[in-house]
């Protein structure tokens, strides 16, 4: 068991065992992908520098990470828990905050119990006052507390969700979190990590050029006979070289070339060579490595005619197109070669000189074929989509480029680190790319985003993107990510693509729409419903309807809403990400609500001075429960739809169906023998007629007032 202070001795295939300081190393090379996420591994060795992201710092090793190649010595600084690591662990194990889509189902849930706590007092009190029957004014108080209840709201969301499910699975999606479907509709903000999401994943070869900046095969075709003769481990670089376009083939080493000697590659050196004899028993020694090492080893360059010595202008061009390509964000390699006919069985590191420079050759993991395509859609959708990477900034911001993903700033982890949270949420909206980042930063990056009102979707694949999954609104992942990300995540492409992401976006928008619509039919009915009542409690002699009767039209308006989720969503609603807004929601309630009061305090005219219903409770009662059921049912088509219902919009099917079915029992219930038990009688002939000229008034009232407030409040 180690402790701190303990002295370790590293080599090449271990795992480091804690966080560690290195005492003294040799060509130590650490592979902290796991930590950063980038699959190059790093450097570490003895240096006295301040830094501000601890996974910068050359000097320091953590646990998670294994040693590719080198050795070392170090002594142990942190181990289990309070290791780098072991704080990961305590990120991702704890209780998950709440998201949008929970944040906004309880502000809705408190809102309609208030309503219930403010109204059915009420309705009880006048009743009772007014009746002087305080048993049936509580019986008709608890009816009317139970019609103002969303009860259909747990099974419409549910139902609409699943069916989000199966959809968004049929387009390659998994959701693992039902929740997360009206949260990936609400995001704003996609935060993405780069490698392997917008990235291929992997080193691809992308130039070979000449000392002139010109593309050039015989660059390509030294360094490819370079890759494929050594014999010691192939790093990315020399597989990227060895996949490039059919190279093998078109070159046909095995007929020209004779592999004679290798030197092997070392940390020191910074590069390695092989020995080949070609057709005109020339042995060519090709040498391949870091740009600075190998122009300190070269007296000549290679031009069309010939070889010229390495005076004049030249070294500039040639350093300033290395440094170019760094500068856009190639990892970057320098070729050369040496032509003797001095025949020798054996060459050594001595034998690296005088080289002829050939060219360049520079890598990149390129961005996907789609990512380009998925950063167009999301901005046409109104998503933001930001950046997050532990590459550095120029590989971050070439990639950009690659994409046409605009770079209006770029924040790296070192200044993150010196930013309070504060400071953090005022940058963090106007950055595009955050750059060597830490998994820590990530996590903070996607709180600072939700502390301004943001949903925030996060995709990652690796243990480091871990945190940041878990704190996003919805966390994103790949089937091939590793187990940790899997698991913490909501939302499993199986397809590595943001088109797929892209398409589950919009069903998620789908989605929410037809919850929505669930909440404004049901919260701004009742809320009508409820001045109805206290009103006719007031006027009327009786029970303006009974008890059951009212559980009985709630039941069945209730019933009519139950195919809400077959129903499709206006394409003009799913342009822009949608959030639960409690504000946008009362102002619908207190704008529509109303409405169906107007209509029913017309009803009550037409049943007590029409029909004389003052001395005939049960007529009065079964009028305003068919035309309260017709109404409501009714409206359900205005409501479900920012357009003209019927003609420019028509409902799904099963809701259509489903509101001609419930109409129609309705009218069959209060017609036939079974109305007596609920209290019914049948209607006079010139109701109906009166009640067909009552829906198109209701239904040209409402679809006014819907117009008027989508212009003046809908965003």
């Amino acid at each position: 068991m180690l402790v701190s202070g303990d002295i370790i001795h590293l080599s090449s295939g271990d795992m480091i065992p804690a966080d560690v300081q290195i005492i003294s190393s040799k060509d130590l090379f650490i592979n902290q992908s796991a930590l950063t996420g980038e699959s190059l591994p790093v450097e570490k060795l003895l240096m006295k520098k301040e830094y501000k992201n601890p996974l910068e710092n050359p000097n320091l090793c953590f646990m998670g990470s294994n040693v590719e190649s080198g050795t070392a010595i170090a002594v142990v600084t942190k181990t289990g828990d309070k290791t780098y690591f072991g704080q990961l662990s305590s990120k991702i194990t704890g209780e998950r905050a709440m998201t949008s889509f929970d944040k906004g189902v309880n502000k809705f849930t408190w809102l309609m119990i208030k309503f219930i706590f403010v109204l059915a007092p009420i309705v009880f009190l006048i009743n009772g006052f007014v009746k002087g029957d305080w048993w049936e004014a509580f019986l008709f108080a608890i009816a009317v507390a139970v019609g103002l209840t969303p009860e259909m709201l747990p099974m419409i969301v549910t139902v609409n969700l699943s069916k989000g499910a199966l959809t968004m699975s049929k387009r390659k999606v998994i959701v693992k979190k039902l929740n997360a479907i009206q949260n990936f509709g609400a995001m704003d903000i996609l935060c993405t990590d780069k490698t392997g999401t917008i990235t291929c994943g992997k080193v691809v070869l992308q130039k070979h050029l000449n000392v002139h900046g010109i593309e050039s095969e015989r660059v390509l075709k030294y360094g490819y006979i370079n890759s494929f003769y050594q014999t010691g481990l192939k790093n990315l670089m020399d597989l990227a070289i060895l996949n490039y376009k059919d190279t093998r083939e078109e070159f046909h080493i095995y007929d020209k070339y004779e592999k004679i000697d290798e030197i092997p590659f070392d940390f020191m050196r910074k590069r390695m060579s092989v020995v080949v004899r070609n057709k005109r028993m020339e042995d060519v020694l090709i040498c391949k490595g870091a740009v600075e090492e190998v122009l300190n080893l070269c007296n000549k360059y290679e031009t069309k005619h010939g070889t010229e010595p390495f005076v004049g202008n030249i070294t500039e061009q040639v350093n300033t197109i290395a440094t170019k390509l760094n500068e856009e964000g190639y990892r970057v390699i320098a070729v050369a070669y040496n032509n003797t006919k001095n025949y020798k069985k054996e060459y050594s590191v001595e034998d690296e000189n005088k080289l002829t420079l050939l060219g360049f050759i520079a890598f990149l993991d390129p961005p996907k074929e789609t990512s380009k395509e998925a950063i167009e859609k999301f901005h046409k959708h109104n998503i933001d989509v930001k950046i997050l990477t532990g590459d550095n900034d120029k590989v971050a911001k070439k990639i950009c480029e690659e994409i046409n993903l605009s770079v209006t700033s770029i924040l790296l982890g070192s200044d993150i680190e010196e930013m309070s949270d504060t400071q953090l949420r005022a940058a963090a909206e106007s950055t595009t790319v955050f750059a060597k980042l830490s998994p820590l930063h990530k996590e903070r990056i996607i709180k600072a985003l939700q502390s301004k009102n943001h949903v925030v979707g996060f995709m990652g694949d690796g243990i480091n993107d871990a945190p940041a999954l878990k704190s996003a609104d919805v966390g994103i992942s790949v089937d091939t990510a590793v187990d940790i990300a899997k698991e913490t995540s909501d939302v499993i492409l199986l397809e590595n693509s943001l088109l797929v992401l892209e398409e589950g976006v919009l069903e998620g928008r789908r989605v929410f729409g037809n919850i929505i619509k669930y909440i404004k039919m049901t919260a701004s009915s009742n809320f009508g419903n409820m001045f109805s009542v206290i009103g006719a409690s007031i006027f009327v002699p009786f029970l303006p309807m009974l008890p059951i009767q009212l559980l009985t039209n709630n039941l069945l308006y209730d019933i009519s809403q139950t195919t809400i989720p077959t129903d499709s969503v206006d394409e003009e609603w799913i342009e822009k990400p949608r959030k639960w807004s409690l504000k946008e929601i009362k102002k619908f309630i207190i704008c529509i609500g109303p409405i169906s009061s107007i209509f029913d305090y017309t009803t009550y005219f037409i049943m007590l001075f029409i029909f004389h219903a003052w001395s005939n409770s049960a007529l009065f009662q079964t009028g305003w429960f068919l035309e309260s059921l017709f109404t409501q049912t009714v409206i359900i088509h205005v409501i479900r739809t920012n357009k003209i219902p019927f003609i420019q919009s028509t409902a799904s099917k099963p809701l259509m169906i489903t509101s001609v079915i419930i109409v129609g029992f309705g009218t069959l219930l209060v017609n036939s023998p079974l109305g007596s038990a609920f209290g019914f009688v049948k209607l006079p002939l010139l109701y109906y007629p009166l009640l067909v000229i009552t829906l198109l008034f209701y239904i040209i009232l409402t679809q006014a007032i819907k117009s008027w407030y989508i212009r003046k409040y809908a965003e």
